[in-house]
Parts: C-alpha cells; sequence; structure tokens
C-alpha cells in the first residue's frame, strides 16, 4: 500500500505540474480603455459573493474582446479545470451546427432514422415525429427520467422505449436529449462530439486542457460532463458573440449562432430557450448554464462576455446583466479612484479558513490510530489523522484503493494533488469515465474543541466542497459532512 500510495502521489506531482497551462492567451485591458467603469464591475463582483449559500471559484468579465477584470479567490486559480453540468449543453449545440453546416444533418431529420437498432418493437407515431430541433428546445415529449443513467449500462434503448406525447410542444429540461443530440453527431462524423469540437473548434480556439466524460456505451454524455479551464469558457462565449469567427476564419456558421441565441420555446419560467442556451435578458443576452452555476454569459448588444464558475444552490444570473448593462459605455472612460478600488478588491477575495485552534492534546493520540468507517456515500474505508507543529494530514483509503494524503493548513489553505476521485453529485453508471484526474484538494483545519475537530475540503479543480466536523470518543470517531450546499447532512462512524 505504501508503494502504491508513493506511486500515486509522484504521478499526481508531475501531473499537477502539466496543468499550469491555456491561461492568460486572451488580450488584457482596463474596464475604462473599453468603455466599463470599475465601479460597475466591483458591483457585479460584490452581489455575486453576496449570494447566500455560494462559493464562486472563478469569474472572468470581457468586452470588446479582452479581458478586463478576472478573479480566482483563494485558494481558486486560473490553472484549474472546472467540471460544467449543463453548462455542457452549449458546446454540444455547437457541434450539432457544425454538422448541420457540414451538410451531414438537418434539425428536421427524425431522430428514430438514427437509431433502427435501438427502437421499441412498435414505434408510435410521436416517437417516429420526434425531430433534431425539438432535442435541441427541449422539447422530445419524453418525461424526464433521473434514473436511467444509473439504472442501466446502455442508455439510447430504454431512453426511446418511453412513452412519447407530441414532441416540440411542452419545454421538459432533460440532460438525455442533449445525450442523443451527442449520439446522433457521433453516427454521422464517425466520432465522438468531444473528438469532432477537438477538431472542429478546439484546435482552432487553443483549448487543449479539457476531457469530456463519456458513457457506458461509449458517446460524450453531452448533456454535462465537460471538464475545462475558465479561460477556455470564455474562448467559447467570445466567439459565439463574434458570430462564430475567430481569427479571421469563420469556425461556426453566423446563422447557426443566431438560431442558438434566439428563443424557440417558452420555459414557463418567463426565460426563453434557444438551442441548448437559456434566455440572460430581455434585450438579447443568452447564457450557458449548469448545475450549482456554470455560466457563459453573452451579451451582443454590450459586445460583452461572462464567466462564472461556482458553487451555489442559490444562483442569480440575472444580475450579471442587470449591474453590468446599464453603465457600459461606448467611448473609453477617464481613470477615477474606482480603478484603484476594483484593483484592492481583486486581490483580497479569498474564502476563510474554518475557526477553531491549531492544536489539541488529543492529537498524540490519534498519531497511531486508523478509523476503520461504517458505509458512507464518499466510499471511504478508513481515516487517520496525523499532527505536527506545522501541519495536520488526513489520511483516508477509498473503496477503490486510492490512498489520499491530505495537507491541511491552519489558517491558511494547503492544496493535495490526489488520484483519487471527489464526491460527485452525478447519478450515472460509469461516471468520470473520460476524465482521468489528478484532482486538487485545498484544505484547511481548526479543533473547536479539545476532542471535535474542523476540516473543509475544497476540491478546487472540480466543483465539490466538504465541510466536515470530525468527533472522537476513545476509539471511535463520529464524522457529519455538510457537503455542497445541499441539504442532507451524511453521518457516519468510524472505529480504531
Amino acid at each position: 500500500m505504501k508503494n502504491h500510495f508513493l506511486l500515486s502521489l509522484l504521478i499526481c506531482l508531475l501531473l499537477g505540474n502539466t496543468i499550469l497551462a491555456q491561461v492568460n492567451e486572451l488580450p488584457r485591458s482596463t474596464p475604462e480603455r473599453e468603455g466599463v467603469p470599475s465601479y460597475a464591475v466591483s458591483a457585479l463582483l460584490d452581489s455575486l459573493f453576496a449570494i447566500p449559500q455560494t462559493d464562486i471559484h472563478s469569474v472572468m468579465v470581457l468586452r470588446h474582446g479582452k479581458v478586463i477584470a478576472e478573479v480566482y479567490p483563494e485558494p481558486f486559480k486560473a490553472e484549474y479545470q472546472h467540471t460544467q453540468y449543463s453548462c455542457s449543453k452549449t458546446f454540444v449545440s455547437a457541434a450539432v451546427g457544425l454538422a448541420v453546416d457540414a451538410n451531414l444533418l438537418r434539425v428536421t431529420d427524425r431522430v428514430a432514422t438514427f437509431f433502427p437498432d435501438k427502437l421499441p418493437t412498435e414505434v408510435t407515431p410521436e416517437l417516429a415525429s420526434m425531430t433534431i430541433h425539438d432535442l435541441l428546445i427541449m422539447a422530445s415529449g419524453i418525461d424526464p427520467d433521473g434514473n436511467l443513467r444509473a439504472e442501466n449500462t446502455y442508455w439510447l434503448k430504454p431512453l426511446l422505449a418511453k412513452t412519447v406525447q407530441t414532441p416540440g410542444k411542452l419545454f421538459k429540461y432533460d440532460s438525455l436529449c442533449t445525450y442523443m443530440l451527442s449520439a446522433i453527431v457521433q453516427q454521422v462524423t464517425g466520432k465522438t462530439i468531444f473528438a469532432y469540437l477537438q477538431e472542429k473548434l478546439f484546435k482552432d480556439l487553443h483549448i487543449e486542457k479539457v476531457s469530456w466524460e463519456e458513457s457506458p456505451e461509449g458517446i460524450t454524455t453531452g448533456g454535462w460532463g465537460l471538464f475545462i479551464q475558465p479561460e477556455s469558457l470564455a474562448k467559447m462565449g467570445q466567439l459565439l458573440l463574434q458570430k462564430g469567427r475567430w481569427n479571421g476564419k469563420q469556425l461556426l456558421s453566423e446563422a447557426w449562432v443566431s438560431q442558438m441565441m434566439t428563443t424557440h420555446i417558452d420555459t414557463g419560467g418567463g426565460r426563453g430557450y434557444g438551442y441548448q442556451m437559456w434566455e440572460a435578458s430581455k434585450d438579447g443576452a443568452f447564457r450557458a448554464d449548469g448545475r450549482f452555476g456554470q455560466y457563459i454569459v453573452v451579451m451582443p448588444k454590450q459586445d460583452m462576455v461572462v464567466v462564472i464558475t461556482q458553487c451555489s444552490n442559490a444562483p442569480n444570473p440575472w444580475i450579471v446583466s442587470q449591474v453590468l448593462a446599464p453603465a457600459v459605455q461606448d467611448e473609453a472612460l477617464m481613470v477615477d479612484k474606482g480603478y484603484q478600488v476594483l484593483q484592492k478588491q481583486l486581490q483580497r477575495y479569498s474564502y476563510p479558513t474554518v475557526s477553531g485552534k491549531a492544536k489539541s492534546k488529543l492529537a498524540k493520540l490519534l498519531a497511531n490510530k486508523t478509523f476503520k468507517l461504517s458505509d458512507n456515500q464518499f466510499g471511504w474505508k478508513d481515516i487517520s489523522i496525523l499532527h505536527d507543529d506545522k501541519q495536520l494530514t488526513i489520511v483516508i483509503t477509498d473503496q477503490q484503493g486510492f490512498c489520499s494524503e491530505l495537507s491541511a493548513g491552519y489558517k491558511h489553505w494547503n492544496t493535495t494533488w490526489t488520484p483519487a476521485r471527489p464526491p460527485y453529485s452525478m447519478n450515472a453508471q460509469q461516471k468520470f469515465k473520460g476524465i482521468e484526474g489528478p484532482f486538487a484538494v485545498a484544505a484547511c483545519y481548526g479543533w473547536t474543541s479539545s476532542n471535535t475537530l474542523h476540516l473543509n475540503f475544497q476540491y478546487v479543480n472540480w466543483i465539490s466542497a466538504l465541510d466536515l466536523t470530525l468527533t472522537f470518543q476513545g476509539d471511535t470517531v463520529q464524522i457529519m459532512v455538510h457537503k455542497n450546499y445541499e441539504p442532507d447532512v451524511p453521518q457516519f462512524n468510524g472505529r480504531a
């Protein structure tokens, strides 16, 4: 086990060093030079950071194709990739557009014709009439089934076997609609949608630090699973803002970009939906939108792009247009004290470490103890705590045999690279397939009483955050975990 851990650690260190790339490629400027008062950017950041139950991981603000402000609160960094959940869908829409532009398919094509071997014995008129357009606007006529991905190794056949109501009429948001789009593009191109985008878009955009989950049946998941850096999201937003044009080359047709950012269906909540994008304001802005608050906001009227990655249970994407749009000017502005205020503001953002004391008399008694854990949703088998004068180390072995030795700082964050997978709320078979890691965990600690240890783990190149309370009594430990602001609070025990 020791040799296995040392090898894994060496691999993580080597791979961790390779992650430091693909940043600062977009041109930089100042807000005033691009016609945006710094006070408006400050107001946007203050608004975002003030949203309850929200951890902002990154914010990038672009005007006229230039980054005018960006922030990565400690312990997050520009270099870290981030899982995008449904923000991935917008990239699928672009891939469909590429296939349409190449005359490989049309939005009026019937979905059933692409999957003759996956169809049920009796094909209803409703299933037969479902089109690619219906999938793009989330109106397949199929009721979403959150368990299908977890209960089946193959997803297309049971999905197409479901009852289909009249397609194209009623908005029913479903990531499996996007999954079918991914499968269709793979059928007509002969390669996964991820490989297709790497060839047709990512190469020209110079997006290399990117991967995407794959389903058990070998199809890019599409509706989720994109693992990418914030600046690469900004490039995608800028491509859409420029109507598909990049460095003088038309990568994606202007007509398709227009369709992506045109309302095709009413969602029933006062927001329109385009081709795998949401309406972001009433003046023409649209956004890519993922769970826990992953956004690419494209604002054509203001010639702006805003990228946000975060972990939130209370996101408010309308803030971007409400705060920034009214302040934008056509001409460059004079620099005033607001610029200096913004620069100081950008430097001070960091996440507070946990409270408590640096040491406990109990620490010495824990040094030689390993606690075997009861069943838990994180797949942890055992845990041990090693404490010295400089730091605290948490050693966790999981059900997959990975041993993570995580360093936690007192009143500061320590970051450790590990091959062990982070907690992930996606409920699907073979999740993480295609995402190799390693994963980075920033941690801090504090003793809140003589026998109670408070830990915070931020999986800084993923999305997960764990707030742990460990209470020791003799040879037992009780562990309580708050996860991603979710309402359930897992509790489990361990015995030395």
